[in-house]
């Protein structure tokens, strides 16, 4: 067997598959986005009607902070865990990436126990705080995923970075500002925009977690689900699959530009 051959018949497979179950289901779903009433002007309603584009808006919103305030905290634990050997380490660590064994749907149970209606802080606060059902609680929700994601990225690239550059810096006498800033960060960089991509694309496309927790809000995922299954619209629920589809992997595309490496989303 030749080389050419002996590539092509590891590369068959894949092939099959991308075309089985990628490539074929994005086609059929593009066409089933344009069978309704008004054809491909559907498009013009996912822009231009205020339900649509305030859930879009929301979503993107939502799934900004959470991207925002997961790397603000995994990027401060995550070197801090690559820097320093103490007693529990390792429990801490367990702690912190736990949420990766959790469903969507698990999570969002969980914040409803914090700030639901019959939720801990609900019973501890004299104004009776409820926040689980508010873009809040779906903000918490997601961050509280997000986080291991991010973590475990950043403490790996954390444990390359060259320490003879930071001791380069302060015999120079930067600040520890200045060694942040110019050397830490740079060094981080594009760990920190994979991940960040990794954390926004996963909470534009949650669906557990709004299904649980998004009650008095609309977010992308959960009004896709209510065209398809209340509505029976499926060229609608096409359409903002499409989208939402695009939005993200817009957002990956420029992420993979700019950190130079592959970027993934997880589901």
């Amino acid at each position: 067997m030749t080389n050419r051959n002996f590539v092509l018949a590891c590369l068959t497979p894949l092939i099959i598959f991308s075309l089985a179950f990628l490539a074929l289901p994005l086609v059929k779903l593009f066409q089933a986005s344009g069978d309704s009433e008004i054809g491909w002007a559907i498009y013009l309603d996912v822009v231009t009607k205020p339900r649509y584009v305030n859930t879009l808006i929301l979503t993107v919103i939502v799934s900004l902070a959470t991207t925002i305030a997961a790397l603000a905290i995994s990027t401060t634990a995550g070197m801090f865990l690559a820097r320093n050997q103490f007693r529990g380490r390792g429990t801490l660590l367990a702690i912190l990436t736990l949420p990766l064994a959790f469903p969507g749907v698990v999570i969002g149970f969980l914040i409803i126990l914090l700030g639901g209606r019959q939720g801990l802080v609900n019973q501890l606060t004299p104004g009776h705080v409820v926040f689980a059902y508010s873009a809040l609680g779906l903000f918490l929700g997601y961050l509280y995923f997000s986080i291991p994601r991010v973590l475990l990225t950043v403490m790996a690239a954390a444990e390359k970075l060259d320490p003879s550059l930071e001791e380069a810096a302060r015999t120079m006498g930067a600040s520890p500002y200045r060694v942040v800033m110019d050397v830490i960060v740079p060094g981080l960089m594009p760990s920190l925009i994979a991940s960040g991509a990794i954390a926004f694309a996963t909470a534009m496309g949650a669906f557990g977690t709004a299904f649980t927790l998004a009650t008095d809000i609309d977010v992308i995922p959960m009004v896709i689900y209510t065209e398809f299954t209340l509505s029976a619209n499926i060229a609608m629920a096409s359409a903002l699959s499409i989208v939402l589809g695009i939005v993200t992997w817009a957002l990956l595309l420029i992420a993979r530009s700019l950190s130079g490496s592959t970027v993934a989303a997880g589901g």
